[in-house]
């Protein structure tokens, strides 16, 4: 008979661990799914639309991409290289004014440079778009602040949105840190002619030759000089593999591709500057070596070895200066100034390591 009940008792037991269990693993799902946000959307931020997408785990600290270009996102890439990251993060990437959905959203259909003339980028004015953002991010996620990432370009809204409000970060991580580009570039000038001329190569020495020592009057010679440089550093350089550019299928179209072309036309322009078209360079007003050494956050940095348009030299001296609670400077072996498997590893790990712990505490 106790063999009888205990039989029974274990059948009982089964029964009830057979229903229990899944009703648990349901309400752990609900839990879970409910904690995932995915939206891609435009956002009225400081009288226009912007497109930001937002994903991972809303239980999780928020992180805001700061793409580089001007003018050349990161969203349509970000499958590829941060959805592993949306287990431990919400992950935001934003077009900013003057590039590729917000672009094509804003401006007609065919710009023209009247448009471009009529409608300048100014630091100022992105980096007022940059914190509202920040702002609307901190409220809509509930949380308390947001980390900061900017790569490039990007790293000039990210130094001035960190120097400007830090009570909306944890911290601010600068890849390829922007210093002073107009005083900067006369440096790259001089150091990629000195490389190309040891190089033998006589057809990069004569663009160089023609174009002379910066400032220049127009965005095609500045673009010439970028992409002299840009082959010096693809020589040294670890490059990206093809999986980092696999592009998202919705933004794999005409007329994604178009808001692209054009919005990187519209926001280099405004970048460099261009006396013929009257634009003024935005560049022209950016010295952190002037006015940004004073963060009330820490601060990591992102540097290759072999980039040469935001060298190592500059950057470090600059980092020299800086006065923050926390500092690192990361500088990586074969890497450029553009993205490599090592830049995004080194992310991950000074987000994990270094801000994620200052977060939890």
């Amino acid at each position: 008979m106790q063999k009888t009940a205990l039989r029974t008792a274990s059948l009982l037991l089964f029964f009830i661990t057979a229903i229990i269990n899944p009703l648990f693993a349901q309400a752990n799902q609900t839990k879970t799914s409910t904690n995932l946000i995915s939206e891609e959307r435009f956002i009225p931020i400081n009288g226009i639309d912007q497109w930001v997408t937002i994903k991972g785990d809303r239980s999780k600290p928020a992180i805001l991409f700061l793409h580089g270009g001007p003018g050349s996102p990161i969203t349509p890439y970000a499958n590829a290289n941060y959805s592993s990251w949306e287990k431990d993060f919400i992950i935001v990437q934003w077009d900013q004014r003057g590039t590729a959905r917000t672009f094509g959203r804003n401006a007609p259909a065919e710009p023209s440079p009247a448009y471009w003339k009529a409608n300048p980028l100014t630091i100022d004015l992105m980096a007022a778009d940059g914190i509202a953002l920040s702002t609307y991010l901190a409220k809509y996620l509930d949380k308390p602040k947001i980390i900061l990432f900017g790569t490039s370009w990007g790293s000039v809204l990210g130094a001035t949105m960190a120097l400007k409000r830090p009570d909306l970060f944890y911290a601010y991580l600068g890849h390829s840190q922007v210093v002073n580009p107009a005083e900067n570039l006369v440096y790259d000038y001089q150091k990629i002619f000195k490389i190309a001329t040891n190089a033998g190569d006589q057809k990069s020495v004569d663009i160089l030759k023609k174009i002379g020592t910066p400032p220049y009057d127009s965005a095609r010679s500045a673009g010439k000089l970028f992409r002299v440089i840009k082959k010096y550093e693809a020589l040294n350089s670890t490059p990206a593999p093809a999986s980092m550019w696999k592009m998202s299928p919705e933004y794999d179209n005409a007329k994604d591709d178009k808001n692209r072309e054009d919005g990187d036309d519209y926001s280099f322009i405004n970048y460099v500057g261009d006396k013929g078209f009257g634009i003024k360079p935005m560049m022209a007003g950016v010295d952190f070596l002037r006015d940004g050494f004073e963060f009330k956050i820490p601060v990591y940095f992102i540097q290759g070895e072999e980039d040469i348009l935001t060298p190592k030299e500059i950057s470090a001296a600059y980092f020299k200066k800086i006065n923050a609670p926390k500092k690192e400077y990361f500088l990586l072996p074969k890497a450029a100034h553009g993205f490599n498997e090592a830049v995004v590893a080194m992310q991950y790990k000074i987000v994990m390591n270094y801000i994620l712990p200052m977060i939890n505490k």
